[in-house]
């Protein structure tokens, strides 16, 4: 291993303790020199990125990148602008950090308090986006994590320029302590990044199902984050076209290229006469390849629509990441259901319907982190659920699911306040008995 690189890791963990007590005040005074940064260093980030992008289309050029991932990197002043109001709506959030959960009293004078904290030292590993480092950067901030940062190749300079901006504008602030962010930049340091259990408490991996795998399996420290993103819309028979129509649309259409796109849509066979035909027109006028089972690819070829692919079995599995959609033919609800709950990622998956018990069925039985009625799947996103910014989608279902703000970057610790008490005298024949009376006490009141 890299001396250099422990000598970073060591250096961000001693880091996190300091900024674990830094004040709200402070914090969010960094957060705004941040945003200020950005803004101001425009140039310098633009064109950065078009030396990624150069890069980048070479790569793709030679297959070894996809269109989809080329598109992920493109920073503009639109995607820059973006950047900031995440930052500044990051100031708005309330501070997480030392609020009391429960209140215990143990016995009189004797009272526990649950209090949040942050997790510690944080590792992001991350394909193409550069986003990805202000959006984690500001909410590991806020929450008190220090971060050690590691982004693709593909987006070397973007991430680069990117951090040394907002590490600098963070660094100035007074009280903030240096080294809680670290960045890394080759790929024998993710490796070496890995082994660091020791040190780094939790990783947070953003890319394709291959890359979030091959880390979850060389790795002993605890990982959040979901392998893949293959989600679904059902077109249920009650229900509404013209909403089917514009949702199902935007949830492929919109942005193709993210993990909360659908990739299979799921239609009942009692409204695929009256629905299909006008939703393949619009796909196909979009550039979507349609890749039918056998009863959907009948019935549009009856049609006189082209170009129509089959789909294989392979295809309900696939995460495209691209203007490319699998559709399926299904009898019931029930059948509906069951495809997702086999073959998507527990992601994010839809329904479209008027009926209420059907509703009720499907948000109740589908095993997805997120489950859209009515709306667009690409709504599962962490600034759009009032989050400020995510740190990313998770499908575990330990700690935190879903789009991943603040509250998942933050445990706790008990607290225990005593005057003199010993378990001895809770113990034995004449023990003491416990009160366990919830109380409503915060612990930041104590005097």
């Amino acid at each position: 291993m890299a001396e250099d690189i422990k000598t970073k890791v060591i250096q961000a963990k001693r880091a996190s303790i300091e900024l674990s007590s830094v004040s709200t005040e402070i914090k969010n005074r960094a957060l705004e020199a941040m945003a200020q940064a950005l803004d101001r260093e425009r140039k310098a980030i633009l064109d950065a990125n078009s030396k990624d992008l150069e890069y980048a289309v070479e790569l793709k050029n030679k297959g070894k990148l996809t269109q989809a991932l080329v598109d992920r990197l493109k920073v503009n002043d639109s995607k820059i602008d973006g950047m900031i109001a995440g930052i500044r709506d990051v100031i708005k959030l309330n501070d997480p950090v030392g609020n009391t959960l429960s209140t215990l009293e143990m016995d009189k004078d004797l009272i526990l308090y649950q209090v949040s904290c942050p997790i510690g030292l944080i590792g992001v590993i991350f394909e193409s986006r550069p986003d990805v480092v202000p959006q984690v950067m500001s909410l590991c901030l806020k929450s008190g994590n220090a971060t050690i940062f590691k982004g693709g190749s593909e987006a070397k300079e973007s991430n680069r320029t990117i951090f040394q901006i907002l590490v600098k504008a963070i660094e100035s602030t007074e009280g903030m302590p240096a080294g809680a962010f670290q960045l890394m930049e080759t790929r024998e340091e993710i490796m070496d990044l890995l082994s660091l259990d020791a040190y780094v408490d939790l990783l947070i991996p953003r890319g394709s199902n291959e890359f979030v795998k091959f880390i979850q399996d060389n790795t002993k420290i605890p990982v959040l984050g979901h392998t893949s993103g293959i989600c679904h819309i059902y077109v249920d028979e009650y229900a509404d076209l013209d909403i089917a129509w514009k949702v199902c649309f935007d949830a492929k259409v919109q942005y193709p290229a993210v993990c909360n796109a659908i990739e299979t849509l799921l239609v009942n066979r009692k409204i695929a006469d009256a629905f299909l035909p006008r939703m393949a027109e619009m796909y196909l006028g979009a550039g979507v390849e349609l890749r039918c089972d056998p009863d959907t690819y009948a019935l549009l070829e009856n049609k006189g629509f082209s170009p129509l692919s089959k789909a294989t079995e392979e295809d309900w599995s696939l995460e495209y990441n691209d203007l490319i959609l699998s559709i399926k033919c299904v009898d019931t609800i029930k059948e509906a259901i069951d495809h997702i709950n086999t073959f998507g990622s527990h992601h994010t998956d839809g329904i479209i319907t008027e009926d209420a018990s059907r509703r009720n069925e499907f948000t109740r039985l589908v095993d997805s982190s997120s489950v859209m009625v009515n709306a667009s799947t690409r709504f599962a996103d962490g600034y759009r659920y009032g989050k400020g910014a995510e740190v990313g989608i998770s499908t575990n279902k330990i700690h935190s699911r879903g789009p991943v703000g603040m509250e998942g970057l933050l445990i706790y610790k008990y607290i225990l306040l005593g005057k003199g008490q010993i378990v001895a005298d809770y113990s034995g024949e004449n023990a003491k008995p416990y009160t366990h009376r919830k109380l409503d006490l915060k612990f930041e009141d104590v005097k």
